[in-house]
């Protein structure tokens, strides 16, 4: 029980950073800055959407990396 509360941890702390990461990446580079409230929002939607997006993605195939890893020991 302890491995799998280690391994979702360390996943949603891989997953947090890969988001903020690539969260700021879309605000500062792919979206203007707004000139209002409302821009500003759909901004952060979009730039939400898609780091959540990449980072399921790259949670998906670091999971299926491990299930085809063979087992050591």
């Amino acid at each position: 029980m302890n491995l799998v509360i280690k391994e979702a941890i360390f996943a949603g702390i891989v997953g947090g950073l890969i988001a903020a990461i690539l969260a700021f990446a879309v605000n500062h580079f792919l979206v203007p800055f707004p000139q209002n409230a409302f821009d500003n929002s759909l901004g952060n939607g979009i730039s939400g959407f898609i780091s959540g997006l990449l980072s399921g993605f790259i949670g998906v195939f670091l999971a299926l990396r491990k299930v085809a890893a063979p087992a050591r020991g």
